[in-house]
């Protein structure tokens, strides 16, 4: 090594990768099939796109609300529900609310591993603008015959006898009264109104609206009518009640009043008239007491007197 070479190639310098590198082991137990389209969607957020994953892991019957998310992840309500309606407008999720038979309200949630035609339900809620209004399509229409002018005196009789226009369905909002709505004031009338706006004494979140004290009295005059004390209604309108918010009060009250309605009082059996006894008198023989219209004897000395004679 007395002389340095310089033209001799230098070491060869060892590649470093770029990008990433994967190492991939198969699942054979507790995995979860995640396609790409939710893996690498270009317009969800990394909170949605964990979201939907962490979902679609969980099994079927698990609880998916937002209060139980934010409790399992570290971001708060607000996040979690923006992220969850984010996957709602993607097609990834579905939210229904379902009242169980006990009136209490819940929220259904289904989770899909494939988008839904999000983009023809988007289309459906957008919108329509004059820009985007497609233009109509121009159509001609034949001017009408002129009609003869009838001739003086002579009435104008017409070609074809018009229907008469149907008369409007009443808007669903707002349904004809029914006859429950034009109960006539009376004390028990007067006694269903005071208990149902007394009902948040009993819990505050059963403070009802004017209208819906109106709406429920004449469901709690039938059970005053069919003999329920009131105290009787208090309790099983107030006994109960779900822990959650109540978000619809009124309407939990108008189910257990429908459902829990008691049978009518049956009639009440023909009373006999009363039978008076006969008067007390005192026998004129043996003054014994008997029963008899008529002062006299008792049957043993009418008996006796018999056998004398």
């Amino acid at each position: 090594m007395d002389k340095q070479n310089p033209s001799a190639p230098p070491c060869a310098q060892p590649r470093i990768p770029r990008g990433i590198t994967h190492i991939n082991v198969r699942h054979t137990t507790r995995f979860t099939v995640i396609g790409n389209h939710l893996a690498q969607h270009p317009r969800l957020s990394g909170l949605a796109i964990g979201l939907a994953v962490h979902i679609q892991s969980l099994p079927t019957g698990a609880r998916a609300d937002i209060k139980t998310l934010a409790a399992r992840f570290p971001e708060g309500e607000t996040r979690i529900a923006a992220a969850l309606r984010e996957l709602e407008a993607h097609g990834y999720l579905a939210r229904t609310r379902e009242r169980l038979p006990s009136g209490r309200v819940v929220t259904h949630t289904v989770s899909y591993n494939r988008p839904r035609d999000a983009e023809a339900e988007a289309q459906e809620r957008r919108p329509t603008t004059p820009q985007s209004r497609p233009a109509p399509t121009p159509t001609l229409t034949p001017a009408p015959a002129p009609t003869p002018a009838p001739a003086t005196g002579t009435p104008a009789q017409p070609d074809a006898e018009v229907p008469p226009s149907p008369t409007p369905e009443p808007h669903p909002k707002n349904p004809p009264p029914t006859p429950e709505q034009h109960t006539h004031h009376s004390a028990a009338h007067d006694t269903a109104t005071t208990l149902l706006a007394s009902l948040h004494r009993d819990d505050p979140r059963l403070l009802l609206a004017e209208r819906d004290v109106r709406r429920l009295a004449p469901a709690v005059t039938a059970w005053l009518d069919r003999g329920a004390a009131p105290e009787a209604v208090r309790r099983t309108l107030t006994a109960s009640l779900p822990e959650d918010p109540l978000r619809h009060p009124a309407g939990l009250l108008a189910h257990r009043l429908a459902e829990l309605l008691p049978p009518p009082l049956p009639a009440a059996p023909a009373t006999r008239a009363a039978v008076r006894p006969l008067p007390l008198q005192n026998c004129d023989g043996c003054d014994r007491a008997f029963r008899a219209w008529a002062p006299g004897r008792c049957r043993d000395c009418r008996s006796d007197l018999s056998e004398a004679a």
